[in-house]
């Protein structure tokens, strides 16, 4: 019969439930596995066989002093350390997702919403495509792998209860929210310049001839050309794509180092 002394299952409890903190923190805000597709048990059993495989490898984490105010100070510090590398993955996303906002409110398609699977959210129906084409394209080049890599290499540099990010690099993060929105607009900037010479033309048109509905002529005819734009340009979606997540991978490795 196996017997176990309270030293042993402190042991064994803190060298497992702090790095499962921390990967099912992660899990729980990053992109594709944080969607609400995917229940919270998988998401569980997930982080757990993750943990498992990892563990081993990771360096000794400090005493499990049992329900303490340390202990309590450590899991909050992994929580918070696996939702920021997911936050700053998200952000990637929304871009696309932004970008998406942008050209469907100059189209006219502001009105057109559908619910979002993956974040539980209303947006528009071009955003929706952006999101789906991006999720794609990020699993086909295994951008899900190299996110939990980012996140195992991360118990190295920020080892359990040693070390987490400073206030310079929470300050690193928010700005990522101007690099999200000039992203987006990067992105959509030659659809919404083409439609602002389609509006202008229609202008001339109203002054020219008054009499005519520009309303009811505008809106199929703005239509037609942002669908037609759109097509024509989406042959640099995958540049931009390549371009924005190697830039979300290089700071989320440059913000660990």
């Amino acid at each position: 019969m196996f017997e176990f002394s309270d030293a042993q299952i402190a042991q064994f409890v803190g060298q497992y439930f702090w790095p499962l903190t921390r990967v099912t923190a992660f899990l729980l805000a990053a992109p594709i596995f944080g969607s609400q597709v995917i229940t919270a048990r998988v998401r569980l059993v997930l982080g757990v066989m993750v943990t498992f495989l990892i563990t081993p490898f990771l360096p000794a984490p400090p005493a499990f002093s049992g329900i303490s105010l340390t202990t309590l100070l450590i899991t909050l510090q992994q929580v918070l350390i696996g939702v920021t590398l997911a936050f700053i993955f998200q952000v990637v996303f929304q871009v696309f997702v932004l970008a998406g906002q942008y050209i469907a409110m100059k189209m006219g398609l502001g009105f057109a919403s559908m619910n979002d699977p993956a974040n539980g959210v209303t947006v528009t129906i071009i955003s929706q495509f952006y999101l789906l084409t991006t999720t794609l394209l990020f699993v086909s080049v295994n951008g899900h792998l190299i996110i939990l890599q980012i996140l195992i290499d991360s118990f190295t540099i920020m080892p359990i209860g040693k070390k987490g990010f400073s206030g310079i690099d929470f300050y690193q993060i928010a700005n990522l929210g101007s690099w999200m929105f000039a992203s987006a607009l990067t992105i959509a900037l030659p659809v919404l310049t083409a439609l602002l010479v389609v509006n202008i033309s229609f202008g001339v048109m109203s002054r020219a001839a008054p009499q005519i509905n520009i309303f009811a002529v505008g809106f199929p005819i703005t239509l037609i050309f942002g669908l037609l734009l759109m097509w024509l340009g989406f042959g640099a979606f995958l540049p931009a794509f390549h371009e924005y997540v190697n830039q979300g991978f290089i700071f989320g490795q440059e913000l660990l180092k």
